[in-house]
């Protein structure tokens, strides 16, 4: 187990760009998988999460060729359909969470799917719900096998068929999956309450290159009327708005001076005017973000007078990913904030590392967290903790960063599965971390 020593206190100074993003590299990996054409991806982060996930498409058969840094081309023409039975898949899927958008390009290319419960992130309960119903309503037949841990999904003899449906939630990797089996399902598939996050959008234009038909994109309501087969494609992945949010609050904790290049503003929402809301000064200049230093910055309060709220929401509302990032990043401003997350109900339980700390938080409950911010009065102490999550293990590191002495993190393992050689392009710009091979 591999683990970060961080020295605490120096400021970074300098440019830094953020790597294409994690969640819109998971969900147009899968998509390969409905073509049995080339399909070419620009600006893939090579971490552990789209590793693994490529490994795994190279023991299922694909052909897969690493052409440059962050450039790929996969071809799934021909799938072993027995390995889709084995042991290894069943262990490898298992691993990583992103594995349950496999289940809709497998059932068009097959008609039929096993999938072990996914791993991930342990941030509590993540239910597979949206993705089965949706599935199950364009005909497919679901059955989970307790015995095994396993869900089982088949194609019936008459086939799927395009309908309407009313999704209970907005999800995102749901909705992923129901678009992809949507594109090669016979009819008119309506999905209403359709998550409609640019990843989603990224993926949509991607499909449509390769032959698909979908309206609605950038809004609730997607239609999507299905064609016989996909073709080849070349697709470049979004900048990570969750690398942009986690640069934008190292910055103001450490009080650093940085410019976070080639962001694609309109794709950010309104993740710098949270920021702002905490009192951190960001300006943009042209497609890039100036932070610039700041030895204090107080939090807002709303127009009644009433304590700062933050909460994630769907999008167009603010990502759950960057609450643990706003959270640590308030532990040094001046004022209160309420920190709401209201998707995870595990997601906060880091707080106690940072109260070690001596950051002022009250856990409220699995939900919510007050923070008082200490406005510089004082830095956070040194502290040895283990990262539970990618975004908390993000948020210790920014704490330690900022804080007197030297911090180790261990299973930093979580860390890389969604951050690319932090340590390496952090370092380059002054931090001072050092990466141990325990």
């Amino acid at each position: 187990m591999s683990s970060f020593i961080i020295e605490g206190g120096h400021r970074l100074k300098g440019d830094i760009r953020p790597l294409g993003a994690k969640n819109e590299a998971l969900e147009v990996l899968c998509a390969t998988l409905l073509t049995s054409e080339t399909v070419t991806i620009n600006n893939l982060p090579e971490i552990l999460d789209v590793l693994n996930l490529i490994e795994l498409f190279r023991q299922m058969g694909v052909e897969v060729h690493h052409l440059s840094k962050g450039k790929f081309s996969f071809r799934a023409r021909n799938l072993d359909e027995a390995y889709l039975n084995s042991t290894d898949f069943r262990k490898r899927t298992a691993s990583l969470r992103g594995s349950v958008m496999i289940l809709g390009p497998l059932l068009c290319r097959f008609g039929h799917a096993i999938l072990p419960q996914p791993g991930g992130d342990k941030i509590g309960r993540r239910r597979l719900d949206t993705h089965f119903i949706g599935l199950q309503k364009l005909g497919a037949h679901f059955e989970y096998v307790p015995e095994e841990y396993l869900y089982r999904i088949t194609v019936p003899k008459e086939g799927l068929k395009g309908t309407y449906m009313l999704l209970d939630e907005a999800s995102v990797t749901g909705t992923a999956n129901i678009v992809m089996t949507a594109t090669l399902t016979p009819g008119t598939t309506t999905i209403y309450n359709a998550a409609c996050e640019p990843y989603i959008q990224q993926l949509c234009k991607m499909l449509i290159q390769m032959g698909a038909r979908i309206e609605g994109i950038g809004s609730n309501l997607l239609r999507i009327t299905g064609v016989s087969s996909l073709g080849s494609a070349e697709h470049t992945l979004l900048p990570d708005m969750i690398e942009v949010g986690s640069f934008i609050g190292m910055a103001a904790m450490t009080g650093s001076e940085i410019t976070i290049k080639d962001v694609s503003v309109p794709d950010l929402g309104i993740i710098p005017d949270a920021f702002r809301h905490l009192g951190i000064t960001i300006e943009q200049q042209g497609d890039d973000l100036y932070i610039p230093r700041h030895d204090h910055y107080t939090i807002e309060s709303f127009i009644d007078g009433s304590i700062m709220n933050i909460s994630d929401a769907p999008w167009p509302g603010l990502t759950p990913d960057l609450l643990s990032v706003l959270l640590v990043t308030a532990t040094q401003a001046k004022g209160a904030v309420l920190i709401h997350q209201k998707m995870f109900e595990s997601r906060l339980f880091f707080v106690d590392k940072l109260i070690n700390m001596g950051a002022q938080i009250i856990l409220c409950d699995p939900h919510r967290a007050t923070v008082i911010g200490i406005d510089h009065q004082y830095n956070l102490r040194h502290n040895n903790m283990s990262s539970p999550d990618i975004r908390a293990g993000i948020a210790l590191l920014i704490a330690a960063m900022s804080a007197e002495g030297t911090s180790r993190i261990m299973n930093i393992e979580q860390i890389d599965r969604g951050y690319e050689n932090i340590d390496g392009r952090l370092n380059a710009i002054g931090a001072r971390i050092t990466r141990s091979e325990d």
